[in-house]
C-alpha cells in the first residue's frame, strides 16, 4: 500500500456573535410560509411539514427508569446528536436542525441555547461528533456542509472552518481532541484526517482511503499513540487499519511513502458495517452497524474476537406487518470508561450497553422513550426507538442525546442492579456435533421482586444452538435456577465462540459470556 498524504493550510475565520458576516451555505430552503402542508410555528419544527413532526420532533414528555433519567429541550424539534462533557461534567449537545450548541448543567438541571448567527435559516445536519480541549473550546462537525464548528464559551462565539472537499463526496463525522490536534474521519470520502489548528488557520494532513471505494468510520487511539480506524465497503470487505501517529508527530519522519506509516489487517467476514471503534483493556473495539456483534481485535495476537448482544426487544422493532425475520440491535458508536469497560449504544435495540471484559459481563440498560415512526409498530402501543446516535462517558454517568425525542439523557451506572448471575462454568469445550450443559443461576438484590424476569440467550455463532431445559426454577431462598444444553453443529471448525446467557426485565438486561472451546 503506497498512499500519499495530503498536507494542506487552510484559512480558519473565527466570527463572534456581534458579526454581521454572512457564509454562503449551500442548499438553503424555500421561504417556509410559501410551503405547503407547514403549519408556522415558529420553532425549529417548522423545518418539517406537519406529517413529518411526530416522527422527527418527539412523541411525548421525558420518562425515566430507575437507572436513566431524561430531559426534555426546552426549545422544540431541535434534533440533538452529537454530545460531550466537559471536565467539570457540564454537559454540552449539537443541535442538529438548528446550527446551535446547548449545555445542560446536571447540578441545577438546567438548559442554555446558544444561537448560532451564522446558520441558515431553515437548514439542518448530521452533526455526529463533538468534543471539547484544554481551553474549554468545543468542536463538532457538520455533515451537510464539510466543515467543522468550534464554539467558544467564553465569549460565545463560533468559528467555521470549511473542509476542502474538492471533487469528493465528503461526510465528516466523528471528532476527537488529541494533543494539539483534532482527528476526525470523513466516512463517504474515506479519508482519516488530522487538523491542528493555528491562530489564524489550520493545517491538515489527510491519510487517504486504505481501500479502494471504501468509507473511513470511526477511530481510537491506544497507548503508543497508534490511531485505529476502519475502513470497508460494504458488504464485500473492510480491513482495521492502524496509523503511527507518533511518527507523524516527528518532524523528521518521511510521508513521501504513507504506507511505511500504515499498516492493515482484514476484518473477519461478518463485520460488514464496522462503525464505533475503541480500544480499552489493551484490545481494540469495534461495533457492527448491520448486526447483533461486537468485535474486539487483539494486536499482541491479531486475533479477533466476536460478541453479541441480547435480542432486542419487541418493543422496538414491533413487526406489526411481520417484515421483521431477524431483528438486530445495531451497536453503533463504542467507547472506553476509565476502568477499561466498554460501552455502545445499540440503535435498534434501543440501550445503552456496557461491557465488561475482565468479568466478562454484559449489561444492557433500556431507553424509556421510544418513537413509533421508526419501527414496524402498528397500533401498538410503548413501541419503537428514540434513536440514540451519540453518548459521551463522565466518571460514573453515560449522557446521551435522542435524535427524534427531543431530549437528552443520562444513565447511572452506580445505580445497584436489581439481580447478580452466576454460571458454573465460563468455558466449555465442546467436539464438532457435540453438547454440553450449562447452568444459570439469578440472586435477587435486596427486596428485589424477580417475578418477571426472562431469560437472554445469544449466541455469537449460527451453528451453535442453545435451548432452556425449562423455566427458571425458584429456590427456597429466592433465586433462579436455569440450565441450558448447547448443541454445536458437525460443520463448526476449532475455534472459540461465544455464548451470551442472563436474565432481564423491562429495565435491564444482565449478561455473561461462555466461551465454548470446538
Amino acid at each position: 500500500m503506497k498512499k500519499l498524504g495530503v498536507l494542506v493550510a487552510i484559512f480558519f475565520g473565527v466570527i463572534l456573535l456581534t458579526s454581521t458576516v454572512v457564509i454562503a451555505l449551500p442548499g438553503l430552503m424555500t421561504p417556509l410560509e410559501s410551503t405547503p402542508g407547514v403549519t408556522i410555528t415558529n420553532t425549529p419544527a417548522d423545518n418539517y411539514p406537519d406529517a413529518q413532526r411526530a416522527q422527527f420532533c418527539g412523541t411525548g414528555d421525558a420518562k425515566s427508569t430507575p437507572y436513566i433519567k431524561e430531559y426534555k429541550i426546552p426549545t422544540d424539534c431541535t434534533n440533538p446528536m452529537a454530545i460531550t462533557t466537559d471536565f467539570d461534567g457540564t454537559v454540552w449537545f449539537a443541535q442538529s436542525n438548528t446550527g446551535n450548541v446547548a449545555k445542560f448543567n446536571p447540578l441545577t438541571e438546567s438548559f442554555t441555547e446558544f444561537e448560532n448567527p451564522l446558520w441558515p435559516e431553515g437548514e439542518s445536519s448530521m452533526m455526529w461528533g463533538m468534543d471539547h480541549s484544554p481551553d474549554g473550546t468545543i468542536w463538532f462537525t457538520d455533515g451537510s456542509f464539510d466543515a467543522i464548528w468550534k464554539f467558544s464559551p467564553f465569549e460565545e462565539s463560533y468559528g467555521l472552518l470549511e473542509y476542502p472537499a474538492g471533487e469528493i463526496d465528503a461526510l465528516l463525522q466523528k471528532i476527537q481532541i488529541f494533543g494539539a490536534d483534532l482527528i476526525i474521519n470523513d466516512f463517504t470520502g474515506g479519508n482519516l484526517v488530522v487538523l491542528t489548528p493555528l491562530e489564524n488557520d489550520a493545517q491538515l494532513f489527510v491519510i487517504p482511503p486504505v481501500l479502494p471505494d471504501s468509507v473511513t468510520s470511526d477511530f481510537a487511539t491506544d497507548d503508543q499513540k497508534n490511531i485505529w480506524f476502519t475502513s470497508w465497503t460494504f458488504p464485500d470487505a473492510g480491513v482495521l487499519a492502524k496509523f503511527d501517529y507518533a511518527s507523524y508527530s516527528d518532524e523528521s519522519a518521511d510521508f513521501s511513502v504513507l504506507g511505511d506509516f500504515v499498516t492493515i489487517v482484514e476484518l473477519p467476514s461478518e463485520a460488514t458495517t464496522i462503525n464505533g471503534v475503541a480500544y480499552a483493556d489493551e484490545n481494540i473495539w469495534l461495533a457492527d452497524t448491520s448486526s447483533s456483534y461486537f468485535f474486539s481485535f487483539d494486536p499482541a495476537t491479531s486475533q479477533f474476537t466476536k460478541f453479541v448482544t441480547s435480542a432486542p426487544d419487541q418493543s422496538t422493532y414491533g413487526n406489526a406487518t411481520g417484515i421483521v425475520k431477524s431483528p438486530v440491535s445495531r451497536p453503533y458508536w463504542i467507547a472506553a470508561t476509565d476502568e477499561g469497560n466498554v460501552v455502545f449504544n445499540e440503535q435498534m435495540g434501543n440501550r445503552i450497553a456496557v461491557f465488561d471484559p475482565r468479568e466478562g459481563s454484559l449489561v444492557e440498560y433500556s431507553i424509556p422513550s421510544k418513537n413509533s415512526n421508526w419501527a414496524d409498530c402498528g397500533d401498538m402501543v410503548d413501541c419503537g426507538i428514540a434513536q440514540v446516535f451519540d453518548f459521551t462517558i463522565h466518571e460514573e454517568k453515560i449522557w446521551f442525546t435522542e435524535w427524534v425525542e427531543n431530549n437528552i439523557g443520562v444513565l447511572d451506572t452506580s445505580i445497584a442492579l436489581p439481580f447478580a448471575i452466576h454460571l458454573d462454568f465460563g468455558l466449555v469445550s465442546v467436539a464438532p456435533g457435540g453438547t454440553a450443559n450449562i447452568t444459570l443461576t439469578v440472586f435477587p438484590e435486596a427486596e428485589q421482586d424477580l417475578s418477571g424476569i426472562d431469560m437472554v440467550i445469544a449466541s455469537s455463532d449460527e451453528n451453535l444452538t442453545i435451548t432452556a431445559d425449562s423455566e427458571f426454577q425458584i429456590e427456597p431462598d429466592g433465586t433462579r435456577v436455569a440450565t441450558f444444553t448447547i448443541q454445536t453443529d458437525d460443520e463448526l471448525t476449532a475455534g472459540q465462540y461465544k455464548v451470551l446467557l442472563g436474565a432481564q426485565t423491562g429495565d435491564v438486561s444482565i449478561g455473561k459470556f461462555l466461551t465454548i472451546v470446538i
